[in-house]
């Protein structure tokens, strides 16, 4: 039996509360970045980055709308 009871500690304490926790910091990290990217889109000016990350962005964009435009086929 207690061979068992170890078992099921050893499962429990590595497996459930290892991901658990692997998993706080991940949301750790990401809202943490998440949190950064808010603050740098409101600083007012905008930094060089954000304007030259925004451009590219919406170049990307337009670039996939022309293209996903020309795939369509007319009815």
């Amino acid at each position: 039996m207690e061979f068992f009871a170890s078992t099921f500690y050893g499962f429990f304490f590595g497996f459930a509360l290892g991901v658990g926790c692997s998993l706080v910091v991940l949301y750790a990290i990401y809202s943490g970045g998440y949190r950064k990217a808010l603050e740098d889109s409101l600083v007012e000016p905008p930094s060089d980055r954000y304007r030259r990350v925004l451009t590219a962005a919406k170049a990307k964009m337009a670039a996939q709308a022309k293209s996903e435009e020309r795939s369509t086929p007319l009815p």
